[in-house]
């Protein structure tokens, strides 16, 4: 009983209580005892006394017990060695089996999705936002919207970010649209990259430095954060808050808004390839997570149209569609082949492999020497942590991971800008006096600078060169037909063999007049013998992704 005062009750018990439970104790024990005599459980083995010393005859006596002991254990192994040969066989004759099965049945066993890849896949086809001619089709959407437009590209690779079908499309449209370029992520490309690029895309377009936030949540977390930040007073400047370049693109558009003296709010649309930062810079703009933007290519589906200030409107879009005719490493980095299924990760990655510095890539990820692109993705997985069932490298997930960084706004990589540019065949001087009229070129230029001097840039030694392959081709009308690649005609044939250098032509003469045995007469080259097509070199498939080897590592594909 609990008495009042104290915190415990007493263990205390009576007298009779204390003797009745240790009799009950006694009697339990003793019937344990009991039961384990009728088992013979407590019974103790007794001790071989062995053969005593008087005994006569002893060492045969002990020679033949060991004899004995050894003969045991000589036929426990057999025993041993018949079970394990008797596993072996059957082992084979399980593996023989399976090799005389259909190999490929076997393999779509071992591929065969679960019933929610299937169902996520249904859903996916049947939602007519995921095809192409609806991309295409909300593209031009908001180019007629539009009374300028933005053209984004990664700061990485401008180059191969611009799209010259996208800008011809812009140029020919009625209304008087401007055309502006915005270099996004210029934080991840070291500072005299960036300003070479300012400079060589100016002598076409107006163009804005830029750095989107990255780090933008909806309006409750950013209202909490704002008390626990005015509370603390600490402003939050990390990398991937922060954000540069915002106030000298609005200013240039409210000043360009008010200009035109346009009665309703300048409509700006956001065009670019997937993942260049329209999402981000909408958010970036508006100080709120307003679009869904993640590092998954291809999100935005539809355009979204998003209130920034009193005068200004902008127009989110989907990714432009990328055509097939594009070179393999655009296809990788600008496409939606990989999220689409067209293309495997693994393929992705061996193509980006082959266009940067084997040397650069290593220092970047800190993984030893790599023959191939698949030791690679087993080295960094192992970096990484990505391992299967019995340590095995999950290369699938090294790969996404791999293909994230370079596509995402994480890595470290940078386009050598022309040391002479040219303008493209659809623009001119007067096309392009045209679209700088109306800006202030002189306010944009300080803003870029005081934008430069606020990033932090990244050492010109810790980012990786890569190999621009130009611009990138894309897909604006709603009907899209994969056709391959059109042959060479003859007028094509003529104008290649007419553009060939004079040696060229020397040999084909020599070759001639080698065959009539008369070589003091030559033969000039006429159009029928152009026709011929003698020296037009001929498309040889050296793609080497449908080869499959049992061995690990490929000496076909070795990097290079």
């Amino acid at each position: 009983m609990k008495r009042p005062g104290l915190k415990k009750a007493s263990k205390r018990v009576s007298c009779s209580k204390r003797y009745k439970i240790q009799k009950k104790v006694r009697e339990h024990n003793k019937k344990l005892r009991k039961d384990a005599k009728k088992k013979g459980v407590g019974k103790k083995v007794k001790k071989d006394i062995g053969v005593p010393n008087k005994a006569p005859f002893k060492e045969d006596i002990l020679r033949e017990a060991e004899q004995r002991r050894s003969k045991l254990e000589e036929e426990k192994e057999k025993k041993k060695l018949a079970k394990q040969q008797e596993r072996a066989q059957k082992r084979k004759k399980e593996n023989a089996a399976g090799r005389d099965a259909d190999p490929k049945a076997k393999k779509a066993r071992k591929e065969l999705p679960s019933q929610e890849d299937l169902v996520k896949q249904m859903v996916k086809q049947s939602d007519p936002r995921n095809s192409k001619k609806h991309l295409c089709s909300e593209l031009n959407k908001v180019i007629d919207a539009s009374d300028v437009i933005v053209e984004i590209l990664d700061a990485r690779d401008p180059l191969g970010c611009r799209c010259p079908q996208l800008e011809e499309a812009v140029l020919k449209r009625e209304g008087n649209k401007k055309l502006l370029f915005l270099l996004n992520k210029i934080d991840l490309v070291p500072k005299e990259n960036v300003e070479k690029w300012l400079q060589c895309l100016q002598l076409e377009f107006p163009v804005v430095a830029f750095k989107a936030s990255t780090q933008l949540q909806d309006k409750t977390v950013q209202e909490k954060k704002a008390r626990f930040a005015t509370l603390n007073g600490v402003v939050d400047q990390t990398k991937g808050v922060a954000c540069y370049g915002s106030s000298s693109l609005l200013q240039l558009l409210g000043d360009y808004a008010n200009a035109t003296g346009r009665e309703g709010s300048l409509k700006v649309g956001l065009v670019g390839f997937p993942n260049v930062g329209k999402s981000s810079l909408i958010n970036s703009l508006k100080g709120l997570r307003a679009c869904n933007a993640g590092v998954q290519r291809g999100i935005t589906r539809c355009f979204q149209d998003v209130h920034i200030s009193k005068n200004v409107k902008m127009i989110d879009s989907p990714g432009i569609v990328a055509a097939q005719s594009n070179p393999k490493a655009a296809m990788a980095l600008r496409s939606l082949q990989v999220e689409d299924k067209q293309e495997t990760v693994l393929e992705a990655v061996r193509t980006l492999l082959k266009q940067c510095n084997k040397q650069q890539v290593m220092l970047q990820y800190n993984v030893p020497d790599f023959r191939n692109s698949l030791e690679f993705l087993s080295f960094f997985a192992k970096k990484r942590g990505f391992l299967q069932k019995g340590g095995v490298p999950n290369t699938e997930l090294a790969a996404s991971t791999f293909l994230n960084d370079w596509t995402g706004a994480k890595l470290s990589y940078h386009c050598k800008a022309p040391e002479k540019p040219c303008l493209p065949p659809y623009l001119s001087e007067d096309i392009v006096r045209e679209m700088q009229n109306g800006w202030d070129l002189d306010k944009l230029r300080k803003g870029n600078e005081e934008t430069l001097r606020s990033v932090k840039f990244p050492n010109q030694a810790s980012s990786i060169v890569l190999l621009s392959k130009g611009p990138t081709a894309g897909v604006l009308s709603d009907v899209i037909e994969d056709k391959p690649a059109p042959e060479p005609t003859e007028e094509d044939m003529e104008g290649s063999c007419e553009n060939q250098e004079a040696g060229g032509v020397k040999e084909v003469s020599e070759e001639v007049t080698a065959e009539t045995d008369e070589p003091q007469i030559k033969t000039p080259v006429t159009n029928k013998q152009a026709k011929v097509r003698l020296q037009v070199p001929v498309p040889v498939n050296i793609d080497l992704s449908s080869v499959h080897t049992d061995d690990t590592y490929d000496f076909n594909t070795d990097f290079k």
